[in-house]
């Protein structure tokens, strides 16, 4: 580490129009002629407030990071097909600017899939409307697309090569732990550089998949955790005489419902940073500041079982999720002050946090009473997966929940055959009569007289991201659902996407009631909560109530804030609360909206300090 690494004249604003760009030579990066390392951190611009964005980065260049690096998700550019939006927290052009502003470098991943625990790897689920769709390879209506997409996407980001901070383009992500398609790579390569990508092309594998996600004309780097013997010396292997950089190296973990916050110690990260370092290797942190899944945003894993990802991504990365500085942070700014030799500048001052207290939920109005005000059904003979319903101009839904109803004479044996994605809840009328997923596929359905309907209340957890299942993500009923063997036929379906507009319109619906002591849902619940001075960050803490001996709370649901869609709850944990940032807050009263799937309760609380859950050290 006695080696000094000093870049201080070389930033994205002093070496405006570049000339030559990111290069290698032998075994080191050159950047315009001059020796560089790339002291990388992942931030994401969609997973935090635009007023935070800057905030985040100074903090990088306090840490002595000199290249933010920043995936594209196509999903939120492209919600629908052929509307594309980079507007607002959206605004790339802005974010990647920003950086070049305060100093940053900037390696560009954009996919067009990205992993990064976000639904369905950052690709539009309405590619999944084709049922013969074929993600992430050279079928012909995945690579039409795409390059509609990149049509789109590279003229916001090709100005900003050697005019701005860009310095280097990823090819696809991950791809050697797909490979499904041998052509797909240098397709992608190839709609990159016809668009006009002249930056230096890199890929990024974890050690099993390097071989297999390698494409001619791309540095190949490789994504770890802990230092195995020979991992970085495999990279020779691979490609000869190259800079070696670790693309990913995870500062942390993610979470998932049902299971511990992973931490992984700051010693042991650190120590592992310094050993790469001395390698002569570049590192990219990922993640620098993971943020929040906002909304219906997260995705899952499916191995051994379907896992969902919480809705925090605060990945017990360098900063917290809401930007605080870790040990981590500390640890590694001592360690990068070392290696450039010269002081850093002074870390930013923390946000503040905000206890607001208790917020009473005074009202709610039951989902079976929403129905027939707000939303409109389709009617189909068959059961309709959530992709190929026919909304928003034929591009399906793509997330929340989707409600399935049909009359039923009798009761008797109901089997889903594997056909729910992800969870239901089944009602007979408005009573609740159990839950179906991937683990429980049948269910008694109590007999009564007369004609009943069967409701079921299916939500979309959030769509795989990694792995080989991702042609397999459509949502809802995805195929015939059977009562004592006869399949269920002629459903009313209900989208609940839970937009902006359907959540402006359920303020002013007639029908709030107050809250009684006990309720059980689905049904929406609305409050406010109060600031007497200006907004800081707070956290809105779930828990459950003390009613007439019995504890009774809110068990799973989603929570809006001034509309704002701050993501999904569940009792189950390990995440016990929901970042809310400041600007999302006015001062006054900001109305807090929870649509729960059971039981609710009547307050939650605002805290200022998050509760993770239960830690379990990474092994």
């Amino acid at each position: 580490l006695s080696s000094r690494f000093n870049w201080t004249e070389l930033t994205p604003l002093g070496a405006w129009r570049r000339i030559l760009g990111l290069q290698t030579e032998n075994s080191q990066f050159l950047l315009e002629g001059m020796p560089f390392r790339i002291f990388g951190g992942s931030l994401h611009y969609f997973r935090v407030p635009r007023e935070y964005w800057e905030d985040r980065m100074l903090k990088m260049k306090a840490c002595g990071l000199n290249t933010l690096t920043t995936y594209v998700p196509w999903n939120l550019h492209e919600k629908e097909r052929g509307k594309f939006d980079f507007s607002q927290n959206l605004d790339l052009e802005a974010f990647l600017s920003l950086a070049a502003r305060n100093g940053l470098w900037v390696i560009l991943r954009p996919g067009p899939y990205i992993c990064s625990e976000w639904d369905l790897g950052g690709l539009p689920s309405w590619l999944l409307q084709d049922p013969e769709m074929q993600l992430r390879t050279t079928y012909k209506g995945f690579t039409e697309a795409v390059d509609a997409y990149f049509d789109q996407l590279m003229p916001v980001v090709v100005p900003l090569q050697a005019r701005g901070p860009i310095i280097a383009v990823q090819v696809e992500n991950e791809y050697g732990s797909y490979a499904k398609d041998p052509n797909y790579m240098t397709y992608v390569k190839m709609a990159l550089l016809k668009r006009g990508i002249v930056e230096l092309l890199m890929t990024s594998d974890n050690k099993n998949g390097l071989s297999f996600g390698l494409v001619e004309g791309a540095l190949a780097t490789v994504n770890f955790q802990k230092l195995e013997p020979g991992i970085l010396k495999y990279l020779d292997t691979v490609q000869r005489d190259q800079p070696k950089l670790v693309m990913e190296y995870w500062t942390g973990w993610f979470d998932n419902w049902g299971g511990p916050h992973y931490v992984y110690d700051a010693d042991e990260m650190v120590n592992t940073v310094a050993s790469v370092l001395k390698t002569g290797a570049s590192i990219n942190l990922y993640m620098f500041h993971g943020g929040t899944n906002f909304g219906f945003m997260n995705g899952a894993l499916e191995a051994d079982e379907y896992k969902a990802v919480v809705t925090s991504y605060d990945y017990d990365a360098v900063l917290t999720e809401a930007g605080d500085y870790t040990s981590k942070f500390f640890k590694l700014r001592q360690l990068f002050s070392k290696i450039i030799g010269q002081a850093l500048p002074l870390p930013p001052l923390i946000e503040s946090k905000a206890s607001y207290g208790a917020v009473l939920l005074h009202q709610y109005i039951s989902l079976w009473d929403v129905l027939p005000s707000l939303l409109q059904p389709i009617k189909s003979e068959l059961p309709v997966n959530m992709e190929n319903l026919h909304l928003n101009d034929s591009i399906g839904q793509s997330f929340g929940y989707v409600l399935y109803e049909t009359v039923i004479s009798g009761g008797g044996h109901l089997h889903t055959r594997d056909h729910v994605r992800d969870r239901a809840q089944v009602f007979v009328n408005t009573v609740y009569v159990g839950e179906l997923d991937y683990n429980t596929v049948e269910l008694s359905i109590p007999e009564g007289q007369g004609f009943r309907q069967l409701r079921l209340l299916v939500e979309n957890r959030g769509r795989v991201n990694y792995g080989l299942a991702l042609n397999d993500q459509r949502k809802g009923l995805i195929g015939d659902v059977f009562l004592n063997k006869t399949p269920l036929r002629n459903f009313k379906i209900y989208s609940l996407e839970m937009k902006p507009a359907f959540m402006k319109s359920l303020q002013h619906i007639s029908g709030w009631s107050t809250v009684p002591d006990y309720f059980v849902g689905p049904a929406f619940f609305r409050g406010r909560l109060w600031v007497e001075q200006q907004p800081q960050d707070t956290f809105l803490k779930l828990q459950a109530s003390l009613w007439f001996f019995l504890i009774k709370g809110w068990e799973k649901g989603v929570v809006f804030v001034n509309g704002q869609n701050l993501g999904r709850y569940w009792k189950i944990g390990p995440q016990e609360t929901l970042y809310l940032p400041r600007p999302w807050l006015r001062k006054g009263g900001n109305e807090v909206v929870i649509f729960e799937e059971h039981t609710a309760g009547r307050i939650i609380q605002s805290v200022d300090i998050p509760y993770l859950g239960r830690t379990q050290y990474v092994d």
